[in-house]
């Protein structure tokens, strides 16, 4: 697909590399293309960036039928721009759409079009140390139409934001609260797709924990209240005797997150046992009763791996690894990152050179 590409006259000032943090600003372009059922998938364009022009009454605003994704490009230290896993991000994104009913995009033309925006903003990817270009793809409902059913049209997006070091001050551990009372996601639900609502969905438990000293959540099954789920919007990994335990994906309410598949590819490549089955909270409580819970950590697209030091549950605290990063979590942070930001040789065949 062709796509069109209209410079900026008034390029902006790029913001101070020590003071991005994250999601605060953005580059001078984003990319736009329209669906509609006669035409399909059309009118692939790069604009500058400015503010989208929708109808009071578009769908996306009242029924919430949009999906995204989140991924990175990264600057080596040769200069070399190059994208992580990004044709794995597209594949999840059309999984999202099948599941929301929007019709899915070729992947040729999902990566020319993130490959080309960032060629067009290269200047806005960071040469500072651990810091990245955020790409943010999403689709929105676009219909006027009050009314519950699939839109006819929809706009899909690309913007880019740089971000500084998720762990600015060094990578440490944080505290866990293990949240019994709301649930992010059913089995059946929209748990495994990017959509909007999965979020909007833990912002109360957050909030709460927040309130209460905690960096993040640990989400249990929505049935039994039991079953280890997500922490926060990243997959959960628990190191029990030596081998690591993740949730499956079975249920469907669980994000099948990119760095999560990458921490285990890696971790049997490594020759580490690990197990995608049902964990309970009661079998972690017990494992650190009895001296086996050796570390826990998270994993996502923005810290790559985050470390949990703490997990309180019901009053009772349970520290792990003496609130110290465990030897695994730090080999998996930083061989991704390595891999990631070009220090090492990939040899998984994750990144893309733009």
């Amino acid at each position: 697909m062709n796509i069109t590409i209209t410079r900026t006259n008034a390029p902006k000032p790029k913001p101070d590399t020590a003071q991005l943090g994250f999601g605060r600003y953005f580059s001078d372009h984003m990319f736009l293309m329209d669906y509609d059922k006669e035409r399909g998938w059309h009118d692939a364009r790069i604009v500058p960036y400015a503010p989208l022009s929708l109808d009071p009454a578009s769908m996306v605003l009242h029924y919430g039928q949009e999906v995204f994704e989140g991924l990175k490009a990264y600057r080596t230290e040769s200069g070399q721009i190059q994208l992580f896993r990004a044709i794995d991000n597209v594949r999840r994104f059309n999984r999202s759409n099948a599941r929301v009913q929007i019709p899915e995009i070729n992947e040729t033309v999902f990566m020319d079009a993130m490959e080309t925006l960032v060629r067009t903003d290269t200047e806005w990817v960071p040469d500072a140390p651990d810091a990245s270009l955020y790409l943010r793809p999403f689709l929105i409902a676009t219909d006027p139409f009050l009314g519950v059913r699939a839109s006819d049209t929809y706009l899909f997006v690309i913007i880019l934001s740089p971000v500084g070091a998720y762990y600015a001050g060094g990578m440490a551990p944080t505290k866990i609260l293990v949240e019994d009372e709301d649930v992010r996601a059913v089995r059946g639900g929209t748990g495994y797709a990017k959509t909007g609502a999965n979020y909007a969905a833990t912002l109360r438990a957050q909030g709460r924990a927040g309130q209460k000293g905690f960096a993040q959540v640990l989400w249990l099954d929505a049935l039994e209240r039991q079953y280890i789920e997500e922490i926060g919007t990243s997959n959960a990994f628990f190191v029990i005797g030596g081998t690591v335990i993740t949730p499956p994906l079975t249920t469907g309410s669980i994000l099948p997150g990119i760095t999560r598949d990458s921490c285990i590819q890696l971790l049997r490549k490594w020759g580490v046992p690990v197990e995608e089955r049902p964990l309970s909270i009661h079998e972690i409580i017990d494992a650190a009763n009895t001296d086996r819970l050796d570390e826990a950590f998270a994993s996502g697209t923005a810290a790559v791996i985050s470390p949990v030091g703490e997990l309180t549950y019901k009053g009772s605290t349970v520290i792990l690894h003496n609130n110290e990063i465990g030897p695994l979590t730090r080999r998996l942070y930083e061989t991704l990152t390595d891999i990631q930001w070009g220090r090492v040789k990939d040899d998984m065949g994750w990144i893309t050179v733009i």
